[in-house]
């Protein structure tokens, strides 16, 4: 039997698969705050100690939860994760009196049928834990997001990885070169030549949102990759700031955050998958 194509589809989380920052939904009314005061003060807070904004942010999240007596336990956040809302398409849905697939299973059944075997990876500065409440968190193979410590009653006591715009470009060479474990730094260091890599960077894709994206998009569309940055049409400005992006030569593609079938993002990946499988036809034929 043929060995399948690898591709990989890396996804940043909050304002790409899912609407808004995931804190927002439950955790942050569980605090007793309003949205806009919590990262004002994060900004603050960041801008007082010089300090990162990731870091920060979780740590006024503990901060706040204990002031509040709001549980964080592990288990408390999957909770968060679980009541999180997607972008249309993401989920199965209904439409036209049938049931449509979501997003993953419609895209591995695409790439498989092409001789393309389609692995999906989140890169998100959002928490880990509570994505993996989510009702696609088994469709990743890895999830790379924030995340934090736990003490021994098992409540969160110190960020463990807190992943910012800059440093999710790591994650990106960790999917080409197969380096999943987070712990192990040896390996990611160790030269690997490009032919013997995992995926190579011309058979993944980075799907962002916005500005904190673009280290990524730079890092795959400069490698042969392709970048794709999504936008909500609701949003006042998003589709401008997404062609900005086409102009200053940042992305490859741009979409609305709609993951229908026959959407133009479905189309978009589905071509992309096509595309590959032309190349290794051409190259197995030279």
């Amino acid at each position: 039997m043929k060995k399948l194509l690898p591709f990989a589809i890396a996804y940043d989380f909050d304002g790409t698969l899912a609407p808004g920052n995931m804190q927002e939904r439950d955790f942050i009314p569980a605090i007793r705050m309003n949205t806009k005061k919590f990262w004002t003060e994060v900004s603050n807070e960041a801008k007082r100690h010089h300090g990162d904004n990731i870091l920060l942010y979780m740590k006024l999240m503990l901060d706040k939860a204990n002031s509040s007596s709001v549980q964080v336990r592990e288990n408390d956040f999957k909770l968060y994760g679980k009541n999180l809302s997607f972008f249309d398409g993401v989920l199965q849905y209904e439409e036209n009196n049938q049931t449509e697939k979501g997003w993953f299973d419609r895209i591995n059944e695409y790439g498989k049928h092409s001789g393309v075997k389609v692995e999906h990876y989140i890169v998100s500065s959002g928490i880990r834990e509570m994505i993996k409440g989510t009702p696609i968190a088994k469709k990743f193979k890895n999830i790379f997001a924030s995340s934090f410590c736990y003490d021994h009653h098992g409540i969160a006591v110190w960020p463990a990885l807190a992943i910012n715009y800059t440093t999710k470009t790591q994650y990106l060479f960790r999917i080409n070169k197969g380096c999943l474990d987070i712990s192990d730094t040896k390996e990611i260091n160790k030269y690997i030549p490009e032919n013997q890599r995992a995926i190579p960077f011309r058979n993944m894709v980075y799907i962002g949102d916005g500005d904190t994206d673009i280290p990524c998009f730079r890092l795959i569309k400069d490698r042969g990759g392709h970048a794709i940055a999504v936008f909500k049409p609701s949003t006042k400005g998003a589709k401008e700031k997404s062609k900005q992006l086409i102009t200053d030569g940042r992305v490859n593609y741009i979409a609305p955050a709609n993951y229908k079938n026959k959407s133009i993002i479905d189309r978009i990946v589905k071509a992309l998958i096509d595309k590959l499988a032309h190349d290794e036809y051409l190259e197995s034929i030279k």
